[in-house]
């Protein structure tokens, strides 16, 4: 049972809502939220501006196409990711945006690509972004704290995070699909916490620890919370990442994750392990394992 959880009384640290987080943390790698501070008008407007960029013809949208760059920021065609090297590439499409740096050379911190339409398409995602960037900032403290660290432990790792928000379009599941074919292949995300906004259509699957899966949906308005892999390796496994996928149906639909990543030069690895891990070469090693136009660059 993946708990639905009063975001408002989490990040106040009601004491029962934080033990229902720590078990999500450490059992089951998912969550979701109502109650948040982000108005379901607001994430219903961002899912109208991702629904009429990808509605635009693909020669349309070949002018901000990831592929042609050395990073993902951009529209990523059908086939533009394989999350799963057994698995053909994924059927979806994206758009991509993320935290810019001017004048790194990080692919991580690359400058984004904007499409001249649909109209006010940047301004909304942009906006959507910083107040989706804060929500999970605050959502992340009261995980830690939920897992017994002080709240305040991963708010310095974050002044420049190498966060990315993106628009996911999952056509109906295409006729030729065969048993390797998804929306998206079964992976866990790269990261620390991903905040997934949904359009309220159910296609979203997650892998129960004795098999089998369990569908995960949520209204226009609500979120559903995951861990990431980065996240797993921070806490020596207080909190976990969960592997989940999405076949597709006969229904199309969109979601909208930020993920939520630190810092480039953050250290990762388990607090206190004497180790080092980069966030960053964490995650450029995975996406040059996904992105396929990222595979073949060495």
């Amino acid at each position: 049972m993946i708990p639905r959880i009063d975001a408002e009384k989490l990040l106040a640290g009601d004491a029962g809502v934080l033990a229902e987080v720590a078990v999500a943390a450490r059992e089951i790698g998912f969550m979701t939220l109502y109650n948040s501070p982000i108005p379901a008008s607001e994430i219903a407007e961002v899912f109208a501006a991702y629904g009429a960029f990808f509605a635009l013809p693909a020669s349309q949208k070949e002018a901000v196409n990831m592929a042609r760059t050395g990073s993902n920021r951009g529209w990523g065609a059908p086939g533009s990711e394989q999350v799963d090297p057994d698995a053909n590439p994924d059927y979806k499409q994206v758009f991509d945006c993320g935290f810019e740096v001017e004048g790194s050379d990080l692919a991580a911190y690359a400058p984004n690509l904007w499409p001249d339409a649909p109209d006010g398409f940047q301004t909304i995602i942009e906006n959507y972004y910083a107040r989706a960037l804060a929500f999970s900032g605050d959502v992340l403290a009261a995980i830690a704290q939920a897992i017994g660290e002080d709240p305040s432990y991963f708010r310095d790792q974050f002044d420049a995070p190498m966060a990315l928000l993106r628009g996911n379009y999952y056509p109906t599941r295409p006729a030729w699909a065969g048993e390797k074919d998804f929306g998206i292949a079964t992976h866990t995300d790269y990261g620390c916490l991903t905040l997934l906004a949904m359009d309220g259509t159910p296609g979203l699957e997650v892998r129960k620890r004795g098999g089998g899966w369990i569908p995960v949906s949520a209204p226009v308005g609500e979120f559903v919370i995951n861990f990431g892999e980065m996240l797993e390796i921070w806490t020596d496994r207080r909190v976990i990442a969960t592997p989940h996928r999405v076949v597709g149906g006969r229904d199309e639909r969109m979601s909208i994750p930020l993920f939520y990543n630190p810092n480039a030069d953050t250290n990762v690895a388990p607090m206190g392990s004497g180790q080092v891990v980069r966030a960053v070469d964490h995650l450029q090693a995975r996406f040059d394992e996904t992105y396929v136009h990222l595979q073949d660059k060495g």
